[in-house]
């Protein structure tokens, strides 16, 4: 683990290329949304959207300095702005949201902790601001409480398993993949 409390350059170049990686994955995301919700209907966008907070928390685990979830999600949703995302400029605001929720568990542990109950609790916080701000954006107080009351739990469970689950096996993939690289270990040295 690194243990320096500051960002080496190495550190911010590859926040930078993993988060607009994780961008354009997810503006293929959008896609199988689509697909799920012609489907199911409007539940899908629930079920699918802890997928869009598994990069920031990635990152968090990965890069554990202040700031990293928080600079993934935003380098995430500008790529998505320029690469095209129907959302246009809102995504800043959902960047913005998305990204302060997977930082607060983080910065609560003082960013010592990347284990798999952080990664899990970091989706389900960022599940929970994401509720809030598409509570205002899409007016959830309109709809029958019961209905709301389901995507909230869906929502949790996806940010938890898909988000928080997901960002901690490409963790400990990563993870598994530097110990087994001689090059890597070489570098270190």
């Amino acid at each position: 683990m690194n243990t320096r409390k500051t960002w080496g350059l190495r550190e911010i170049l590859s926040l930078i290329v993993i988060s607009a990686v994780f961008g354009l994955l997810y503006l293929g995301w959008v896609q199988v949304w689509m697909l799920l919700q012609g489907i199911i209907g409007p539940l899908a966008m629930d079920i699918v959207f802890g997928v869009w907070f598994s990069g920031a928390i990635f990152c968090a685990l990965m890069f554990p300095h202040p700031g990293a979830a928080f600079y993934s999600a935003m380098v995430s949703v500008i790529t998505q702005v320029f690469a095209g995302n129907p959302s246009g400029l809102v995504m800043l605001l959902t960047g913005l949201v998305q990204g302060s929720g997977s930082e607060v568990p983080f910065l609560a542990a003082r960013y010592r902790s990347r284990s798999l109950v952080m990664s899990l609790l970091a989706g389900l916080v960022t599940a929970q601001f994401s509720f809030v701000y598409t509570w205002f954006r899409f007016s959830y107080w309109t709809l029958e409480p019961g209905y709301v009351a389901a995507m909230w739990g869906i929502r949790s469970l996806s940010g938890t398993v898909l988000g928080g689950g997901l960002a901690y096996g490409l963790f400990r993939m990563v993870q598994a993949a530097r110990q087994q690289s001689p090059a890597e270990s070489e570098q270190d040295a």
